[in-house]
């Protein structure tokens, strides 16, 4: 899959998040020649549904202490995939991702 072609495919489609963020991520990795969460085998680094431990409001629906970012490379980046059309701003996107500390659960 080329860039254009996951630009193409992606800006149609209806999925919900949970159906659609792990091959969202993986999908442009391929042609930008970049790992992808599978390749860290005990999943320590670089992963899918990380588990975060929740220092305030994550988002609106958080329960309890812990929360899970979509996709987590430790040290470089959170992933925080949301479905088109659902939020106004990706806020609570940002509120996931800044106020979670990476645990090791």
């Amino acid at each position: 899959m080329t860039l254009e072609q996951f630009v193409e495919e992606w800006s149609r489609l209806e999925l919900s998040e949970r159906s659609a963020s792990q091959e969202h991520f993986i999908d442009p990795c391929h042609p930008l020649d970049q790992p992808t969460p599978g390749t860290d085998s005990a999943g320590e680094n670089y992963c899918f549904e990380k588990r975060v431990k929740i220092v305030g409001d994550a988002s609106k629906g958080s329960k309890g202490d812990h929360g899970f970012v979509d996709v987590c490379k430790r040290g470089f980046f959170a992933w925080e995939f949301k479905q088109k059309d659902k939020y106004k701003s990706l806020d609570d996107a940002y509120r996931q991702q800044t106020l979670g500390s990476v645990s090791k659960q």
